[in-house]
Order: structure tokens, then sequence, then C-alpha cells
């Protein structure tokens, strides 16, 4: 790769704001602020992936301004969408009443904040904060009172039978031919998608609407039976998907937003009413891929199969998370705390890569890692490398100490020459890992090439290590194995340290395996014979 065909850092994020930048000129808009938008839904506890979409566009902001621009991220909370279906996990606290309802007007469950949307909302807003993302908020229950919508719900009303048609023709839903694309919340009974609008009154900007029985999901909700009307202006209400990220990109002057694969019909849609209705130019899109649990499911708030990015932050860092949502956009992936401590080592390699620790070859990698890297450093990275400990190490010692963990694993990775004294940022490492450890009893099996001499040599080690008798000297026990077995010594050592620490390298290996355990080792190692 020339010097002349980097992009910024060399990296997606990169070429995405380059590919926006392109489009904005060939447009011929005004580029003086370029605003990215992230929308978090607030009807189910925010996951991971809700997290990304946010982390991304903030990327993509980040990108912008280094390439001379200005630029900000929107958080937009949809918490005037209507609950679907109670989450898993919520069936104790009573929402039935509430299905149907939007959610900023159904009272916190957990009595700490002014509605349920709001605390599903602030879940996501302290995710972001802890991983040190910079954001304006704003919420769809405001920006619908403020009347920041009023215009283009009005031009989208009074078109809506054009609209209805061309979402026949783009997506094959024929709802929007008989029912207007907008959603009075009913006077009488709060509910959302009970009330369907069947008339615009354009001179009034009023709708009219009939509140009736409703599948929503996969259930009938009930309607109140309420007739009514319902101005755009005054009286609370939202357009439908079909056609409101339209609306908010034009209100807001929205020239990125990233979507996942679910709602591409909804995206395709907005866009043509976008271009065609308001007369703005959708944004610049990237598709990405769901996250899946490791069972293969899409992580769904409903389903109950959420990881937060809380959680997470028990057993790896704010970095560990920014990594695993900056290293690439495209392809759906498994997800679960499973993956943090390859994510964590991960990180730590591309900081020795970065700081010529670790020497690549490759100028095109180099250049990706090395911007990767400071894309998870949100384009302020440290001028100098942390002192690295494994982490697939800690956890391996915090196995075995449980009283004075910090003290005692501190002591041994000073006995092992891994670091030189103790620090702060060590000890939380040693906390992140020990939690890890108490609540996981087994890791990943670490995926090794193995021939049949390594494999056979493995086996005699296993058997040696299990028996009753311990070997006097387990380092040296291993080199004779190897040796006797035509397997280099160092190359021995180095599928040990694979297997038990998904490393090439650690600390001597003789005297970490009499301290995590022989049998246990031995255990190990017979999986791979």
């Amino acid at each position: 790769m020339s010097e002349q065909e980097i992009i910024g850092k060399g990296t997606w994020i990169d070429k995405l704001a380059s590919e926006l930048l392109d489009r904005e000129k060939s447009l011929g808009r005004n580029t003086d602020l370029l605003r990215v938008e992230s929308g978090l839904g607030a009807s189910g506890i925010p996951h991971i992936g809700s997290l990304g979409d946010a982390v991304r566009a903030y990327g993509v902001k980040l990108a912008l301004e280094n390439l001379g621009y200005k630029s900000e991220l929107i958080a937009y909370s949809d918490d005037l969408d209507g609950l679907r279906k109670i989450p898993e996990g919520m069936q104790e606290f009573g929402l039935e009443e509430h299905l149907a309802k939007p959610v900023s007007l159904i009272p916190d469950p957990y009595g700490c904040h002014d509605s349920y949307g709001m605390h599903m909302s602030s879940i996501l807003l302290d995710g972001l904060d802890k991983v040190g993302i910079k954001y304006e908020f704003r919420r769809a229950v405001d920006t619908y009172k403020q009347g920041l919508l009023k215009d283009n719900i009005h031009t989208i009303l009074q078109n809506s039978t054009k609209i209805g048609d061309k979402i026949s023709e783009l997506v094959g839903q024929e709802k929007y031919q008989k029912y207007l694309p907008y959603f009075p919340v009913c006077a009488n009974c709060n509910r959302l998608y009970t009330a369907e609008a069947t008339e615009y009154i354009a001179d009034e900007k009023k709708v009219k609407y009939n509140c009736h029985d409703a599948e929503i999901g996969s259930q009938m909700i009930k309607g109140c039976g309420h007739k009514g009307e319902a101005d755009i202006g005054k009286d609370l209400g939202k357009l439908a998907w079909k056609v409101e990220f339209a609306a908010r990109w034009a209100a807001f002057d929205i020239r990125f937003e990233a979507y996942g694969k679910d709602i591409m019909d909804s995206v395709k849609v907005n866009d043509w009413v976008a271009d065609e209705i308001l007369d703005f130019p959708h944004p610049h899109h990237v598709k990405y891929e769901m996250f899946l649990d490791k069972g293969g499911k899409k992580i769904s708030k409903s389903l109950g199969n959420v990881l937060t990015a809380q959680r997470w932050l028990e057993f790896g860092s704010p970095k560990s998370i920014l990594l695993l949502l900056y290293k690439r956009i495209t392809g759906a992936r498994e997800l679960g705390v499973e993956d943090i401590p390859s994510l964590m080592n991960e990180y730590n390699e591309l900081e020795d890569i970065n700081f010529g620790r670790i020497k690549v070859d490759n100028q095109a990698k180099l250049v990706k890692s090395k911007g990767l890297y400071e894309y998870v450093n949100l384009l302020n990275p440290p001028k100098q490398a942390c002192t690295h400990v494994n982490y697939r190490l800690l956890i391996e010692l915090t196995k075995i100490f449980k009283e004075n963990r910090n003290e005692r694993v501190m002591k041994k990775l000073l006995d092992y020459g891994v670091i030189k004294n103790p620090e702060p940022e060590i000890e939380k490492l040693i906390e992140l890992a020990g939690n890890f450890s108490d609540e996981f009893d087994e890791q990943e099996k670490t995926q090794v090439d193995l021939d049949e001499t390594a494999k056979k040599a493995l086996k005699i080690l296993s058997e040696a290590l299990g028996g009753d008798e311990e070997p006097e000297d387990i380092q040296n026990t291993i080199y004779q194995i190897a040796k006797s077995n035509d397997v280099q010594p160092k190359d021995f050592f180095k599928i040990l340290y694979q297997i038990i620490l998904g490393t090439s390298r650690g600390p001597k290996i003789g005297p970490f395996i009499s301290d995590i355990g022989r049998k246990q080792v031995a255990k190990t190692l017979s999986e791979y014979t």
C-alpha cells in the first residue's frame, strides 16, 4: 500500500468518512458541520449491538474531524415507540396494561427515572459514557412535543397516498395504502398502535383516527373504540418507522447513519421519502450484520439474551469493547463474555505493534493495526505503552488465589518476572480477571495446530503430570519429553503456552504449571491428544 493510497488512519472507518465527503461534495452541500446519528431503542434492555450503533457512528465523527471537518454525534432515543411485547425477565412488573403505549408514557418499573423509556435509554447512555463516547442526546418525546418534525410530518401526510403506493411497491407492505403513516396517541387510552389515522385535514394540520383492536407482535391488543382528532403540532403522536427516519434526517441535517440488517426495508423506504418527498438527500449509510449469541440466535431485548456494556465491563476493559466494535463492521458475529480474554490480549498486541515492540513487515497490515489502535483509543492514544499482563494468565492465577487475591496474584507476577512493579492498572486487571474466573469455570478451547508427533509428546506429558508421582522438575521433564519425541523444545513450550494461555509466550512454564495445578493442566492437555 503506497502512502498516497492511505486514507486517514487506513481503516474502514476512514474509508467511510472519505466516501461521505465525496458524496457531500458531489451534492454541493455545505460541509461546515457534518452530523452523524445513531438511534437508541428504548423498548427493552440495550445490548452491545445497540451500543455498537453509536460507537461506530462516533468513529465516523472522529474520522471526519481527523480529515479536517467539524462533526458531532446525535444519539436519538426513540422513546415514543410503543411497547410491543414484555421483554424476557420483566414479566413481574405488570407491564401488560401498558402494551402499545409509548415507552415514555409508561412509569419506570424500577422507580429511578421519569419513564420506562428513559430508564432503558439511561442504560445505553451509561455504557457510552463508560467507554468514552461523546454525544448530544435527543429524545423522541421532546422532539415531537417541541414540534421539530411538524413541517416534515405535514409534507409526508400531504403525500400519504403516493408514499403508501411506494411502500407497497418497494417492500410489499399494503397497510399504508389504507392508513396514514402516522400514529396519534389515543386521547382516551394513551395507546399508540391501536389509534390508526384514516384522514389528514391539511389546512387544520389534524388527523382523524379510530382506536380499535390491532395485532402487535404476535398478540391482539384491544382498542378502546375512541374516535378523535389529533393536532400534529400540539398532540402527541409519531410517524411510522417507514417514514420517520427521513423526517428526522431532514430536521436534524443528518449526513451519516449506519443501520442493521433487520431494518433494511425501513431504510430503503426512508431514503426514497427523504430524496423524493422531503427534498433532502438521504444520509450516507453502511449496513452492518447483527450480533448473535453463542447459540447463533440474534441478540434481542425481547428474548432476554442480551449482553449489556455494564455486564461486559465486569470482566473486560472499555478498550476491549471498542476493539470489538472497531475491528470490522461487516459479517455476523457470535458474541459472548467468552470473547473477552482474547480481546483483552489482542489489544495488548495492537499496542505492541503501535510502539514497535512487535515488528510487522507487511506495510498495509502495520498501517491498519496502528489505525485501529488509535480508534480504540478514540484518536487520543497514550504516549507510551502500558505494562502488559496476559489476561488468561490472570484468570488462571485468580482461580488459585481467592483470599487476599490482589496481593497474592501481584506477588506471583513479580516472582515470574512478568511485571517489575505493582501498578493500579494491574490491580484493576486482576479484579476483572478474578470476576471472570469466579463466574466461569471453563474457557473456550484454544485452537492449536498439532501434528501427530506433537500430540504424542503432549499425551506423554499429560500422563506424567496426571500421575501419582509429581515430577521433581516439571521444566526439565517438559524439555526431555520434547527431545525424546523429536519435537523442538522451543516449539513444545510454545504449544503449551498456546493451550494454557492462548498465547505464544508466558512465565516460566514449569513453576507456572506447579502453581495452577499439574493435574488440572494434565486434564487440559489430554483434550488435545
